[in-house]
């Protein structure tokens, strides 16, 4: 048996019935809803989000310090309809809760996510 089913059958397809119902077929999709820091986060060049991941591993706040500058230069968020500068003082923003809260680790552990974040959304932008 397959251990992972082909599109459009369940897991359980090739196992006899067990009194469930057959599989409809119904396709579901999920979507991230973010919330507006998560979405100010720029979408910048590959070298750049691993410059900036590098820098909020070892000084939490700073990659994504760095990060906001780059929305003055021209680097797209999931944010269109707000302006560039509401952009970037929402990235300030998230970098000095970042610095803040990195006394109780906190901010350290989300400085390295909005690191690793930065890094995906280059990778999916080039």
């Amino acid at each position: 048996m397959d251990p992972f089913p082909k599109e459009g059958e369940s897991a359980a397809a090739g196992e006899p019935s067990r009194g469930t119902a057959p599989s409809s077929g119904v396709v579901v999709q999920v979507r991230e809803k973010k919330g507006p820091l998560r979405a100010a986060i720029p979408y910048m060049p590959f070298p750049v989000a691993v410059i900036c991941l590098f820098l909020n591993t070892f000084v939490p706040g700073l990659g994504t310090f760095v990060s906001a500058f780059t929305v003055l230069c021209g680097a797209r968020t999931d944010l269109p309809d707000r302006h560039k500068c509401c952009v970037f003082w929402l990235n300030i923003a998230a970098a000095l809760i970042q610095i803040l809260t990195a006394i109780v680790m906190v901010g350290w552990i989300m400085s390295i996510f909005w690191g690793m974040d930065m890094v995906i959304l280059a990778s999916k932008y080039s």
